[in-house]
């Protein structure tokens, strides 16, 4: 199967009903052992300053990115620029960086909420999983998508 790190999926209506229903995820890693992504498209049901870590932190939206280690934050962006040591995963779209310079561009009002995306959670799935899911039509693979950070 062609790499599908940079390409966004979405759920199909086999997936109504669970977690994923409705669901746009951006791949973020394709290899030998899977791939891994996170769902863009669905708000957390709390903002950042409310996890007790942050809880002094400005006031920003979280998205729910995924089942698995739920207790994690994750963060899509496209500030480079800003936020150093960022892997690309296509074009405009940089995953994670330095997170202590990331909370500190967000508090500092140097970074918008058009410009990252904070997530909890992840998703995952073990070495031709995927390919399976896309085949038997759970998952498309979508060519045009709408702004990750609109």
């Amino acid at each position: 199967m062609q790499s599908l790190k940079g390409k966004y999926i979405k759920a199909t209506h086999l997936l109504n009903g669970s977690i994923f229903e409705n669901a746009l995820i951006l791949i973020i890693e394709h290899n030998e052992k899977g791939n891994t992504g996170f769902i863009v498209n669905k708000p957390f049901h709390r903002r950042f300053n409310e996890l007790i870590a942050f809880r002094h932190a400005r006031p920003f939206p979280l998205f729910y990115g995924g089942p698995v280690e739920v207790e994690g934050l994750f963060f899509l962006h496209k500030k480079p620029d800003v936020i150093p040591l960022a892997t690309p995963i296509t074009t405009g779209v940089y995953y994670a960086g330095n997170f202590a310079e990331t909370v500190k561009n967000i508090n500092n009002n140097n970074i918008s909420e058009q410009e990252i995306k904070l997530l909890v959670g992840y998703c995952g799935w073990d070495a031709g999983q995927l390919a399976e899911e896309i085949a038997e039509g759970s998952w498309e693979v979508v060519i045009n998508h709408a702004n990750l950070f609109t």
